[in-house]
């Protein structure tokens, strides 16, 4: 017998600077195009953003040499300023995103429904990186 049970998985970091320009640099499509990928020969060539209840994004995620790409995108159904952002993706997957802001430095938990395609060690380990990316160009831009 087959499960329809979707598999969550999570990821997060501590970023050490205060949550209002983590918000910026999460949603702000400008910045989003520095930080999100998972790998160096890898990039997000334009990102779309209408952050709303209702409102779609768009990142359009492609390989440095050509060969391959694709568009990640969804819906956002909850949006809590500098505390929560709930998506589902194109695929009907649902991600949620919880900001912990402490003093100076913001905890960000993300936790996405597995797709079926890829491990989910692979998985973890690519949202992981993006994750990294985003703090690492964070506490370099604040």
């Amino acid at each position: 017998m087959e499960s329809n049970k979707k598999i969550s998985i999570t990821v997060q970091t501590i970023v050490n600077i205060a949550i209002e320009k983590v918000w910026q640099f999460w949603t702000n499509p400008d910045d989003v195009v520095k930080w999100n990928n998972a790998s160096e020969d890898w990039h997000t060539t334009k990102a779309t953003n209408d952050l709303r209840i209702g409102g779609r994004f768009t990142y359009r995620m492609e390989a440095k040499d050509g060969s391959m790409g694709f568009d990640f995108g969804g819906v956002y159904n909850n949006i809590i300023l500098h505390k929560q952002i709930d998506y589902i993706l194109d695929d009907d997957r649902k991600v949620s995103i919880i900001f912990t802001a402490t003093n100076n430095t913001t905890e960000i938990q993300e936790t996405f429904e597995a797709e079926n395609e890829n491990s989910i060690e692979l998985q973890r380990f690519g949202w992981q990186c993006i994750m990294d990316n985003f703090k690492k160009y964070a506490e370099q831009n604040q």
